[in-house]
């Protein structure tokens, strides 16, 4: 009986862990350099801020260095937007493609 309370935990676990990340995938655009590790699993409650954060590191950007995110080439989301929000609205194949460059490139 515990044994069945324990397989039944851990793969619920599992299944829940697999469940709050999400696959983003990071593209350069124009004079951004290319990330040698495109895909990416972050948490669904990341806000696009700590993924341009994360983004920053990364690259090795100066605070004064400009990092603009775009959603399917389309549009500039606002820092404050979650990954889940995003990924619900605009995942394309299971996976959110951010664009990244370091001058303004789309709306």
């Amino acid at each position: 009986m515990d044994e069945e309370l324990t397989n039944e935990c851990n793969t619920a676990k599992v299944v829940t862990e697999n469940k709050e990340k999400i696959e983003i995938l990071l593209k350069a655009t124009g004079n951004a350099p290319i990330l040698k590790t495109k895909k990416w699993m972050v948490e669904k409650e990341k806000t696009v801020a700590s993924i341009n954060d994360f983004l920053r590191k990364l690259l090795k950007l100066e605070p004064s260095d400009s990092l603009f995110l775009y959603v399917n080439q389309a549009f500039a989301p606002s820092p404050d937007q979650t990954m889940k929000n995003l990924y619900d609205c605009y995942n394309t194949d299971g996976r959110l493609v951010l664009h990244y460059c370091k001058t303004q490139a789309w709306g």
